[in-house]
Order: C-alpha cells, then structure tokens, then sequence
C-alpha cells in the first residue's frame, strides 16, 4: 500500500476502550504515514448508515487530557511521526454554549489519507464506510483534493480486548494544584488567559502534552514564554540548540495547528520568572514535573509584589523506554541533541581540487576540548591523521618554511641561544594583540596548509582514503575550503565560578543543576589541559581561549559534531558511529564529483 506524507487518524472508540488498543493503531497508521500524523477524537461515532456524521463536542475531563499524554507517549516509538491531537471539538464545560466552527479548519499540512479505527463486521475496506469517513475528514478539515481512506485493522495480538469500558482509569498524568482528589470524569476548568514556558527544542511529545494542556485550559489567549540567551547557557549541548526564530516557528506551526481558535502570544524569556512572575490578567500555569518547584516560585515572587497566585497544572513526565547509556529515561531535548552527535548535520562540500581518492576532514574545537585525542581514535580507524601543530614546528624550526619571515617580524630577542624559536615568548608577544598576531598568521596559515596538502599527497601514495587536519584554528585560517567536511570537538566554556542552581523557573532545575557543575569542571579541565601542555599560565590560558571562535561559532560551520563531555568509551561510540556514517557516505561523494 502506498505511503502518505500526512494523515488524519479519526479514533471513533470510546476513551476507555481505545487506550489498550492505541499502540497497534498508532503502530498500523505508522506504516501508512512517513510526516504529520493528525489526531482527531470523536469517541462513540458511527460511520455506517445513511445519514452524514457531524463532528460533535467531546467535553474535556480529566480522562481525556489522561488520554492525550498516553497517546503522546505511545506515539514516542514512532520518532519518524510528527503527531498532533487536534482539539477544535475539545471544550471545557464553559465553552459548551459556543458551537464548534461551520468551516473547514486548515491544516499547515493536508491529510492525503484519512485512516479510523472504525471496522465494518467483515472487516472488509467497505466502500460506503470509507465514503462517510472521507465525507467527515473534508467537513472538518482541509484535505488533500484526492483525498484516499484506509479502514485500519491492526494485529492486536493474542489474547481478547475489552469490548466494554474498563474500570481501570489511565495513569493521572495531569495534576491540578488543587489539593482536592480528582477524578476521571471530572470536568477540567477552563481560564480566560494563561501561560507555559520552556525551551522547546526540537518539538517533541512531551512538549505537545505541555502545549495541549495548556491550550485546553485556555480559552482566548495563551502565553508561550520561549528560553533565550542567559537562559541557556546551562542546557547540555548548547551549540546544537535550534536557532530562538526556528523554535518559535515549529512552535507557532503547532498551536496553530492544533487550536486556531486561540490567541497565542509567543514571547522570549530572558529573566528568571518572565511574564508569569508579573501579567496580572494571567490565571493559571502548565508546568512539568520537574519544574513544580520552579511554578510554586513564580507564584511566591507574585504574593510579593500583590499579584493573585496562578492555578498550577502539572503534567507528568513520558517516560522514554528506547534511550540509551548517558540519555535521560524520560523524552526530552537533551537526549535530542546527544542522538546528533557524530551524525551529518549538513551536505559536505565538493571538492574536486583536492586529490582524487582521498576524503578530507576537517577536525576542529576549542583548546583543550579533546580534539586530538579524538583524530587518535580516528586514527585508530583508518584515517591519515595530519596535526597541524606539528606542522607549525616544521615550519619554526631552523631552516623551516617560515623560521626567516618570523625572525624578522620580531626580532632575534625571540630566540633562544641555540637559534630556535622560544614559542613561549613568541606567544607572549601576540596573544591579547591582535595586530602583532595577524603578523603572525599572516605568515603562518599559508605555510602550514601549504605542508598539509603535501600530507595529502602521502596519504593517497599510502593507499589512505580518509584524512584527517587536526587543527584548532582551522575556519579562522579559512582551511574550510581544503576540506569535504568539517567536524567540531565542543565541550562547555561557560565562565562560572562555581556550581548553582539556575533561578529559572521553567528549566529542568535538578539536571540543570547537575550539567552546570559539569559545566565548571569541564572548563576548568580545558584551561588545566592548555596549562600542562603548553605551560601556560591560568590567565594565558583564558586569553587563549577568548581569542579563538567560540564553540557555538565553530558549530553552526560544522558538518559533524562530537563531544568530549561523558566518559572515554562514550567518545569512542561517537566517534566509530560519525565513522561507519561517513564510510557509507564516501562512495555518494565520490560519484558526485
């Protein structure tokens, strides 16, 4: 059967019935749908007869935001699937009275199928059933002009599913502030305005039941406070963040997706409390489990300046049951990022002035980030390792390349008695001058990739078709044009002076807590390794590395990206996962020049 780009799943099960049923359905649509996966609720509707179904109010009660999460969280398997529980016909009890909108709702993305759990009892793909389903898609919504159906009847597997509703209620995954005991059925209250924050980084499920609940709750306007700037420097990974413009827009793209009827406000957090901590108009907060703590601030910081509190929705976390050794157990952003590294971030360049047979890369980070001890392990894997440090000594040393031009730049007093360059006054003399060490690698940078392209040309006469320039300053050199690729070594750089809890309400305060003590001791332990290696001082070291790119600079003109950040068998599995994806890759390139 073929594939579709996007779908629309119309569950027409009873809430209680469907939830064991979910994961085959979920699973059965997952083969039909390779993008969006729209999913709209009609529990109880009936696709057989002669009279035309017309989408009806489902009231929003606990058991249906219940529903939602355990869809949300079903759905996780399917990373491939951008899934979106539309909640047009969702309504608080106080929005019973408004009548759900006569037009057609649009789609940033047009259902080309339209897929329901609804059997016929011959389980056949009945043709006046799949005619009223395609007849209720388009009064709905906005389709695809042809428009095909798809009767799901999916591998429950052995043993009976319950025809009738089950006692059993779905794990509460939304909990009100209120100290009173909810139920399944109890109707949820809606406000007029509200607020959720986050950094919503690479959208994904968790954030969509944030987002939902929110938008159930809210019945005009919701404010969507989005982390920026300060507030992110204690994310793990923080170069691999989305842009704040790109995360707004797949946000934007979303909530308009799911409730057009809303007004949303999409703002930048830039302090610790943002909008929540000071909009009198706002009546309730959606935070996660982990920021609780954070919600109960926000409020105590309104108490103080003679705000009302605001009801506190908290939503459980989704459990992850695929991540892997160093991931967190739950889905999030920061397993995200960990999954990119060592993957192609974006296409290689061509290069058809560099030897034929030989792919080249470029390995560049910030001093001390482990960038040669990871070319050693590439190195362990086949490729010709070319360290451009050695090369800068080749070409210092008495009689080399560039020995005479650096002498009379600077002077004889730069020399010890034997006649070689004291590299440690030399850098003395250039490092926090910009003007002395644009000298310096105006005559330096030609040199050393003049040497490296004759490294080139041994790696091919060894028979080598991977090469590795190992160099730290290679895009400031603009080395970047002699290379397919460019792979960045990133470790933490953030300056502190010891470890503290980030005030941020809606950060993941107790993992932010742990990765900003990360933070400071991996700094510290890039500054102790420019020290031991070159003998620098702390302060020399510091100047070092304020004077180089940054890593989100060398990042955002990377190809790969690895980190030194975990234990050594973890870069290990980064760095044989970038090599095995560049081997497959190679024979591409090769075929396109």
């Amino acid at each position: 059967m073929a594939v579709f780009r996007s779908g629309l799943l119309v569950l027409t099960t009873p809430l209680a019935t469907l939830a064991p049923r979910l994961a085959p359905i979920l699973t059965s649509a997952a083969r039909l749908v390779n993008h969006t996966l729209y999913v709209h609720l009609q529990p109880g509707m009936s696709l057989e007869g002669s009279a035309q179904p017309q989408s009806s109010l489902v009231q929003a009660t606990f058991e249906v935001l219940d529903f939602i999460a355990h869809l949300y969280a079903g759905a996780n398997v399917h990373r491939h699937l951008d899934v979106r529980i539309l909640l047009t016909n969702i309504r608080v009890k106080s929005a019973f009275v408004s009548p759900l909108p006569s037009s057609v709702q649009n789609l940033a993305h047009p259902p080309e199928v339209v897929l329901t759990d609804f059997q016929t009892l011959d389980g056949s793909q009945y043709n006046p059933v799949k005619q009223q389903l395609e007849r209720y898609a388009t009064s709905c919504y906005s389709c695809c002009p042809q428009l095909a159906s798809v009767l799901l009847y999916p591998d429950y597997g052995p043993g009976e599913l319950p025809v009738e509703p089950l006692d059993v209620p779905l794990p509460s995954a939304i909990r009100p502030a209120s100290p009173m005991a909810r139920s399944p059925k109890q109707p949820v209250r809606g406000y007029h305005r509200g607020a959720v924050g986050g950094t919503f980084d690479r959208l994904h499920n968790a954030h969509k039941v944030l987002l939902s609940v929110a938008c159930i709750l809210a019945q005009e306007q919701l404010v969507v406070g989005v982390a920026d700037k300060d507030l992110l420097k204690s994310k793990l990974l923080p170069e691999l963040l989305q842009p704040y413009a790109e995360r707004v827009e797949h946000l934007s793209d979303f909530l308009v997706d799911i409730k057009p009827s809303l007004t949303f406000d999409i703002i930048p957090l830039l302090d610790p409390y943002g909008p929540a901590g000071s909009d009198p108009s706002l009546e309730f907060l959606v935070v996660s489990e982990e920021t609780y703590r954070g919600g109960m601030a926000v409020n105590r910081f309104r108490l103080e300046n003679d705000l009302e509190e605001l009801a506190l929705y908290q939503i459980q976390l989704l459990k992850d049951s695929s991540h892997k050794e160093n991931e967190e157990d739950k889905v999030s952003s920061s397993s995200s990022r960990q999954r990119m590294l060592g993957s192609l971030l974006r296409p290689p360049h061509k290069r058809p002035e560099l030897p034929l047979n030989l792919y080249v890369i470029g390995l560049t980070g910030i001093s001390g980030s482990g960038k040669s001890s990871v070319a050693q392990r590439l190195k362990g894997l086949g490729a010709f390792v070319i360290d451009s440090d050695h090369l800068g000594h080749l070409a210092y040393a008495p009689g080399g390349p560039a020995y005479q031009p650096v002498v009379e730049a600077f002077g004889t007093d730069i020399l010890h008695k034997d006649g070689i360059i004291n590299r440690k006054v030399l850098g003395s003399r250039v490092f926090g001058n910009k003007k002395q060490l644009k000298i310096l690698t105006d005559i330096m940078w030609p040199v050393i990739a003049k040497l490296a392209r004759e490294e080139m040309d041994q790696a091919v006469a060894k028979g080598k078709h991977v090469c590795v320039i190992d160099a730290a300053m290679l895009l400031e050199a603009g080395w970047q044009n002699m290379v397919h690729e460019v792979w960045t070594v990133v470790i933490p750089e953030t300056e502190v002076s010891g470890p503290h809890l980030p005030s941020y309400p809606h950060c993941k305060l107790h993992r932010d807590l742990s990765q900003w003590a990360d933070k400071c001791l991996i700094n510290a332990q890039a500054v102790r390794r420019i020290v031991e290696r070159d003998g620098l001082s702390e302060a020399a070291a510091q100047s070092r590395l304020q004077s180089q790119m940054s890593g989100q600079q060398l990042v955002d003109q990377s190809h790969v990206v690895l980190s030194t950040l975990w234990e050594p068998q973890f870069t290990q599995r980064q760095v044989e996962k970038a090599w095995a994806l560049l081997q497959k890759r190679i024979p591409e390139a090769s075929s396109n020049l």
